[in-house]
């Protein structure tokens, strides 16, 4: 891989078995980019541009990890979500595009002055953090079970230097979550990848993500959706807001099931995909 244009060539003939052209691609400009520090437009512009041998070696590794399935954000070890960029590892989820449209969501429908938010099962804190940068005057904070994904979401807290405050807790036994005060806005995408779905994914996904923050029990697909929310009639405010981030295919039982709890103001939003994926909706007590 002598040039720019070698090592489009080169990945693209061998990711494309793991990959569509497209995606090979976008995998291919990532890495250079990453590398070389040239923009995508530079990249496109100049393939000609002549690659160093560490350039050149730093690829053939890469491309090597690549072909074992691994993703390309747990090699390069960090990913952009909504503008900022958070460090990932095998203890956490590789942050997706949907669930920046969920942030913005939020952002959208959170009023000021000051709010009160929980994120639960925060994995990198993609989320909290993002919302916190965002709603500067809001309190943030952020419950999971995985000690390693609070670790990692607390280095990302720093980086982006935003003050979440982070809680070790099992959201299934939320009785056991105690909160200084309630809250206006609960957001969660909990795990809700069944075993059907797991042999219709990726295996840069099944084999490499965190398990216990992908799937659950085919039996039971609305496991943490139910506890979620039942922990949500507890702890949020009247008026305050629930958000999560859903399985499509369970669109209509998780809103029965919002609904049989009493939850007001259901709303069910497609991603940019067309994909029933998230869900707004509001708690009153009275």
């Amino acid at each position: 891989m002598k040039t720019v244009q070698d090592a489009f060539n080169t990945f693209k003939q061998m990711l494309v078995p793991l990959y569509d052209v497209q995606e090979a691609d976008a995998i291919t400009t990532l890495v250079l980019s990453e590398l070389t520090g040239y923009s995508k437009a530079k990249l496109k512009a100049f393939p000609e541009t002549e690659l160093t041998d560490e350039q050149s070696e730093k690829l053939s590794t890469i491309l090597n990890q690549l072909q074992t399935g691994e993703p390309l954000q747990y090699i390069l070890g960090h990913t952009e979500f909504y503008g900022l960029k958070f460090e990932v590892n095998p203890n956490v989820l590789i942050p997706r595009p949907e669930t920046e449209e969920l942030v913005g969501w939020i952002i959208e429908s959170s009023e000021l002055p000051p709010i009160n938010i929980l994120d639960i099962g925060t994995g990198s804190g993609c989320i909290a953090i993002t919302l916190k940068h965002e709603l500067k005057q809001a309190t943030v904070s952020a419950i999971d079970i995985s000690i390693g994904a609070l670790e990692t979401a607390k280095r990302n807290a720093a980086n982006n230097q935003v003050e979440v405050n982070f809680i070790h807790a099992d959201i299934l036994a939320h009785e056991n979550i105690k909160l200084d005060k309630k809250l206006d806005v609960i957001v969660s995408n909990p795990p809700y990848v069944t075993e059907t779905d797991k042999r219709q994914m990726h295996t840069n996904v099944t084999d490499f993500e965190p398990h216990t923050a992908l799937f659950v029990p085919e039996e039971d697909p609305l496991l943490f959706y139910n506890a979620i929310a039942d922990f949500a009639t507890k702890n949020l405010n009247d008026n305050g807001l629930l958000f999560f981030e859903i399985n499509e295919s369970y669109g209509e039982e998780t809103i029965e099931m919002l609904n049989n709890k009493s939850f007001i103001n259901i709303e069910l939003r497609k991603d940019m995909s067309g994909r029933d994926r998230m869900i707004k909706c509001g708690w009153a007590s009275y």
